[in-house]
């Protein structure tokens, strides 16, 4: 989105993001995506611990932005600053559907065959300021968060040009309608067989390839799961059945069919080379 912005009328002045954190096994410094794409392009970076407070109000102050535009910081915007410019939040969902950190992935868990971006006024509350622009994405059977969300950021990028150009009157949502995104949690990421193996699909989907869904094995190991499909039926629910070409779990309603998996500690493999693993 930075580059798309970058390459309009409205290149930003200043990019603020999080500082540099510890990453990885070896636990190295590493900055946020955007401060790296901010230093190719040669606009001015800011990395406060806060923008609510003094020094980072301050840089954002020597911007002298005309507006504030708000992706994903991940960090509560609060007074002065909310009501010191005028700014606008680039959210990947149709407002008020699915406020909140994931809803991206809340789309394609609950089933949704549309999602899309909506550019909104931001205010003390939750993802639930005026609207002032939105735009849809159809999500396809076949759709991960992998897939999806590019599109989604190509399209809020393109809308947010739009509103920056245009200007459009900005519309109070409706409370009553809104749904809310919880932010995903360890619980989210098991592939439970007590539900139908339609929703174990969607939860791989959705959690691929940036958080991972598993299945626990019988003696407590964790396979992962970034493919799978669903089948009419199976083994008994619970059971992982290793008699078939590839993994099939026993789900309450179908059967889920393991195509691509990651045993502990390795790398991503098919269904059948981890069964022939086994066999050997």
């Amino acid at each position: 989105m930075l580059r798309r912005l970058a390459d309009s009328p409205y290149r930003p002045v200043l990019v603020v993001t999080r500082p540099d954190r510890p990453q990885g096994r070896g636990r190295k410094l590493a900055s946020p995506p955007v401060a790296d794409v901010a230093r190719e392009l040669g606009i001015d970076l800011a990395q406060p611990d806060s923008v609510n407070e003094e020094p980072g109000l301050a840089l954002i102050d020597d911007a002298r932005p005309d507006t504030v535009v708000v992706c994903a910081f991940g960090a509560l915007i609060k007074e002065p600053l909310l009501s010191r410019y005028p700014m606008l939040n680039v959210h990947p969902s149709l407002l008020p559907r699915w406020r909140g950190a994931a809803p991206v992935e809340r789309a394609i868990l609950s089933g949704d065959e549309v999602t899309g971006v909506s550019i909104m006024q931001v205010g003390e509350g939750l993802d639930s300021g005026p609207v002032c622009a939105q735009a849809t994405e159809p999500i396809g059977p076949d759709d991960t968060y992998g897939s999806l969300a590019p599109r989604l950021e190509e399209l809020g990028a393109e809308l947010l040009i739009r509103t920056l150009g245009e200007s459009p009157p900005c519309v109070a949502q409706d409370d009553e309608r809104a749904t809310y995104a919880a932010k995903i949690g360890p619980e989210d990421r098991v592939l439970d067989p007590s539900r139908p193996a339609v929703e174990l699909e969607r939860t791989v989907r959705a959690l691929t390839p940036h958080v991972g869904a598993h299945v626990v094995l019988a003696h407590g190991e964790r396979l992962g799961v970034s493919d799978a499909r669903v089948l009419p039926g199976g083994p008994p629910q619970g059971e992982l059945s290793l008699d078939g070409p590839r993994p099939v779990l026993g789900c309450a309603v179908g059967a889920l069919e393991l195509l691509v998996v990651q045993p502990a500690g390795r790398r991503p493999m098919s269904g059948e080379d981890y069964l022939r693993g086994r066999r050997r």
